[in-house]
């Protein structure tokens, strides 16, 4: 199963509407954002990958309220399951328990992973490029016995998605 997982696009629709696409074109059947989305463009962007997804409000989102029952965009922290993996995703990292398999978030905008005590923890960084010169995101491939997260960034003033791999052996 291959997890596209982003945060904090802001208001750079462009980078999030990029980003989707590659999760996409890295066969991502799923999309999960931690919210900070900002306006409906992104939100719109989520719709119309095709692919099931679900975001949160972040700090930033006041105003995407309204929109809740038109968008599948929940208040954290939000609890799902994908098959048999149970999540957590929020936006700010202040529920980082380890009650769930994964548990999502993003505010910090770094990039982050962490696997503690049968739980992986997991921030995507940032779409925004805001804190550094970088749009970041995350396909995360759960296999029987592990993780693999497929860590992407792409310099704002290159072409190319750079990619960086890490596994964790599952327990």
């Amino acid at each position: 199963m291959k997890v596209g997982i982003l945060s904090d696009s802001h208001y750079k629709s462009d980078y999030t509407k990029e980003v989707i696409n590659l999760l996409k074109e890295n066969q991502a059947e799923y999309l999960i954002h931690a919210g900070d989305l900002c306006m409906e463009e992104n939100l719109k962007h989520l719709e119309e990958s095709g692919l099931t997804y679900v975001s949160v409000f972040g700090n930033n989102d006041f105003s995407l309220i309204e929109l809740s029952s038109k968008y599948n965009i929940k208040q954290e922290p939000y609890y799902f399951k994908i098959k048999d993996i149970s999540f957590k995703l929020m936006h700010l990292p202040f529920y980082l328990t380890g009650d769930s398999d994964i548990v999502i978030y993003g505010h910090t905008h770094i990039f982050e992973t962490d696997y503690k005590n049968g739980t992986l923890f997991l921030n995507p960084g940032e779409v925004c490029a805001r804190e550094k010169p970088l749009v970041e995101c995350i396909l995360l491939d759960i296999n029987e016995n592990e993780y693999i997260i497929h860590y992407y960034s792409k310099d704002i003033n290159e072409n190319k998605f750079l990619k960086k791999e890490i596994k964790y052996e599952r327990k």
